[in-house]
């Protein structure tokens, strides 16, 4: 059987009313669909591509999608033996990446869809629509510093927030990044010359060691949102360890009173694995206890949230309904308890770090345990000290003042 390739419109309709134009690769029954950047009115599409009066615009983009479909025919035809794996590597090799930033977001889109890294890929899926509605059909080689100034404003002009905007022109670098192009035309940096990625100031999530302890101690008959309290309680007991991490842990993390795991958010970015150590305390086996599986098999999860025959894209759905029940609960719990911050599993992360600061600990501690390799981005985590301390630690500058 032979392979082929075609251009197809996909019948969802986006809140524009337009459609996405795909390339879909037909082979032994099996289809695979391979993004054009390209999206359009139904009636658009079949003017495209059936018409015969196009206007200049329309046959900019009829021989757009040609060009798609041409250079899938020829990866088809040199192909000895087919196989969508081999027709994707020779596919996208064969297209410009150097030229056309859609086609570089699709490869790195693929990619990590390939490693399992959904909420990546979905983050650049974003990061791709993003730019390209501002300059549809856009090239390396017009990304310049005035460009990126252009695409920033606009992004502010659309209400997106700074962290978005940093998300979405940092996938964009490391594309860049990747590319052979003159060093002296780098359009990121610092100075007039250059473009530089905003960051947003780190919000303070930390809570007090006072604060924890009333979350600890918060009696309820809820089910649910005693399951949010220790679950959140286990987080912030565990290296403020995030929920997925939480979900993915097997009975064969634990040694003794040891618990080692690998950051799931950076196991695919560096060269050797960086194994976290969190110590085991009492209150942590007691939430084990009351929430683990009855299995103690080495293979199966502790927590009864994700089983083995789960792809990743339900995995992940998995991950975020459990990330908003925590939420929802503990937000309940704060309000209750009067504490004055809004509390999420992220603060539980922020919090971990901040109580050991606040109690002398070495910062390259708190960095190693936190599974970080620079203490600057720890030292983002960590919080202001309390009120209290400030007040004490001050008193100095008066001391020996007559009342």
């Amino acid at each position: 059987m032979i392979a082929t390739a075609d251009i197809y419109i996909d019948p969802r309709k986006k809140a524009t009313g337009k459609c996405s134009i795909k390339l879909k690769v037909t082979y032994n029954r099996k289809r695979r669909y391979f993004s054009t950047g390209v999206e359009l009115l139904p009636v658009e599409f079949e003017k495209i591509m059936y018409g015969k009066r196009l206007s200049k615009d329309e046959r900019a983009i009829r021989t757009k999608l040609d060009v798609f479909k041409t250079k899938a025919d020829k990866v088809i035809k040199e192909l000895k033996i087919f196989t969508f794996d081999r027709f994707e590597e020779a596919y996208f090799e064969s297209r410009d990446v150097n030229r056309d930033v859609s086609f570089a977001y699709d490869k790195r889109i693929a990619e990590l869809r390939a490693n399992d890294k959904i909420g990546t890929a979905v983050t650049y899926e974003c990061a791709k629509k993003s730019i390209l509605d501002f300059k549809p059909n856009l090239t390396f080689a017009e990304i310049t510093p005035s460009f990126l100034r252009e695409y920033h404003k606009s992004m502010v002009d659309n209400n997106r927030s700074v962290t978005t905007i940093s998300i979405y022109i940092r996938s964009l670098r490391a594309l860049y990044n990747g590319q052979s192009i003159d060093k002296t035309l780098y359009p990121f940096g610092r100075g007039k010359s250059k473009y530089t990625v905003p960051t947003s100031k780190n919000v303070k999530k930390a809570l007090t060691l006072d604060e924890v302890a009333k979350i600890y101690n918060y009696v309820t008959k809820h089910q649910t949102k005693e399951m949010a309290r220790d679950y959140w309680m286990f987080l912030y007991l565990c290296n403020g360890m995030n929920v997925k991490d939480m979900c993915l842990l097997k009975w064969s993390n634990i040694n003794k009173d040891i618990l080692t795991y690998e950051r799931s958010k950076t196991s695919s970015t560096k060269a050797e694995k960086n194994i976290i150590r969190v110590a085991i305390k009492p209150e942590t086996k007691v939430i084990i206890q009351k929430w683990g599986t009855k299995s103690k098999k080495s293979t199966d999860f502790i927590f009864p949230h994700i089983s083995g025959d789960m792809d990743a894209e339900r995995q992940r759905k998995v991950y975020q309904q459990l990330t908003k029940t925590i939420n929802k609960y503990i937000k309940e719990i704060v309000e209750e308890l009067e504490i004055p911050h809004h509390v999420t599993t992220y603060s539980a992360r922020h919090s971990f770090a901040t109580v050991l600061k606040r109690s002398g600990a070495n910062i390259s501690m708190i960095s190693d345990l936190l599974g970080h390799s620079d203490l600057k981005v720890t030292q983002n985590y960590l919080d202001s000290f309390e009120d209290e301390q400030i007040q004490t630690q001050t008193d100095v500058l008066t001391k020996g003042f007559k009342k």
